[in-house]
């Protein structure tokens, strides 16, 4: 438990207390604040042990006062449990999502600030310098900018890992109604803004549904002549005729998502396909001409070091424009989570120093970066690209630089409003028959958000 005499910080740190694979709901916390002579002070007491810490930095109004009560109090909080705990982070205090947006806004003092004031190490910040560096050219803050969503939750069947709300194609009967609703609001949903940077459909797969169905969604869409994603994810759903419909209608790249490369782990984690298919599949996407993104795990069970590194070698061979490793996370509503509580930090860790090692050697760029809760060794996900093949769509929501209209249930529409430096958000109902039930409602309430 944690206890703190600023109440709007309680979970923030309680949060960052998960971190410390040694503390747990027993484990007495307390936290307190004040300032003195333009100090931060901050006290932390872990079962009875006393820590105390003094920060100072200017600010100027009462956000940036917050701002700067809340990373001092983190910091304290991470400092005292490192000490307590004997256990250590790469990413020190840093718990945010997005490390790199954390950089852009310190300004050219980023590196001083993320290991001074954050304790990340120098790994880290190194990794954070190769992605500012790979952004540039695509990173741009501007009011008008907009990238364009579609959700489609449907899946051949649900994998281990997976906590995202989706849902098993071949149970699903209202597949045609959601479609429906969907295109609806699509076809209300463009309008919204003069001009899109990219386009993404994502899931669940996307290309689980009946082929029919799909093609309604496309034609919705249009042919945007942008870049255009569509995460064709599994395997076992990947073939000629969908290839063909996606090209057709303008998609530019794709995501053929093994995870691993190891048929012993695709069967444990409930994969309806071989290693084999994978490379089979592969080919077959190359012959259409579409950039491909390639998904993999660190940390899926019962693989070690160099079952990873095996999966690691044979997509790095397969040389797409791109490969996303995931750390991976352990979330509530997951059938691993019911399994496994904790993976080997250390491995974990090998594991992913050996994927930057090998895909950099490989003349891959990191490009963008993403943390989640309940990551195996408190770790990332990384994406990274060939030169010239970053994904726009990946870097603008990962850094939050645009507005982000989105369709679909449990879509998230975002706002950006750039002079306040704001974001708002709009979450669509999670459940299809609610979504389908309230599709008016919920255009209605859209153009409402966008100011339209």
């Amino acid at each position: 438990m944690i206890t703190t005499d600023i109440p709007w910080l309680e979970a923030e740190l309680l949060e960052e207390s998960k971190f410390f694979s040694t503390i747990n709901e027993n484990t007495e916390i307390i936290h307190s604040s004040r300032e003195e002579n333009g100090f931060f002070l901050n006290e932390i007491t872990v079962n009875g042990k006393k820590y105390g810490y003094a920060d100072r930095h200017d600010y100027n109004g009462e956000l940036e006062h917050k701002r700067y009560l809340r990373r001092y109090a983190k910091l304290a909080l991470f400092l005292a449990l490192t000490d307590y705990t004997g256990e250590k982070s790469e990413w020190g205090a840093l718990t945010g999502i997005r490390p790199v947006k954390f950089a852009y806004s310190e300004g050219e003092k980023w590196r001083e600030a993320m290991r001074d004031e954050m304790r990340v190490s120098e790994e880290k910040l190194d990794m954070v310098g190769r992605i500012i560096e790979a952004q540039k050219g695509i990173y741009e803050k501007n009011a008008d900018n907009a990238d364009f969503f579609v959700g489609i939750p449907f899946c051949p069947s649900r994998c281990a890992y997976c906590s995202f709300v989706s849902n098993e194609i071949g149970r699903e009967k209202q597949v045609p109604e959601y479609v429906a609703a969907l295109c609806r609001e699509i076809e209300a949903t463009k309008p919204f803004f003069k001009d899109y940077r990219s386009f993404y459909v994502g899931g669940g797969t996307p290309v689980s549904l009946p082929i029919k169905e799909l093609e309604k969604i496309l034609k919705a869409i249009g042919k945007p002549r942008k870049e255009y994603t569509v995460e064709a994810g599994r395997p076992d759903c990947i073939n000629d005729e969908v290839l063909a419909l996606l090209k057709e209608y303008g998609v530019t790249r794709i995501c053929v998502n093994p995870q691993t490369f190891n048929d012993k782990t695709l069967v444990e984690i409930g994969r309806k396909h071989t290693a084999k298919d994978i490379f089979d599949k592969y080919a077959s996407a190359r012959k259409y001409g579409f950039d491909i993104n390639m998904d993999l795990i660190a940390g899926l069970p019962n693989e070690n070091l160099n079952d990873f590194k095996y999966s690691i070698d044979a997509a790095a061979e397969l040389n797409p424009e791109n490969i996303t490793v995931h750390t991976l996370s352990l979330k509530k509503g997951s059938a691993l989570k019911e399994k496994v509580e904790r993976l080997a930090p250390g491995e974990i860790k090998n594991m992913i120093d050996y994927s930057a090692y090998k895909l950099i050697n490989c003349g891959f760029s990191p490009y963008y970066m993403y943390r989640q809760k309940y990551m195996a060794g408190n770790l990332e996900n990384t994406g990274y690209t060939k030169r010239g093949k970053a994904c726009v769509y990946n870097v603008d929501v990962m850094e939050e630089i645009s507005s982000n209209p989105a369709c679909g249930a449990n879509a998230v529409s975002k706002r950006l409003f750039l002079a306040e430096d704001r974001i708002e958000r709009y979450g669509a109902p999670k459940d299809i028959k609610t979504y389908v039930e309230k599709i008016d409602k919920i255009i209605s309430d859209k153009t409402k958000f966008f100011g339209k």
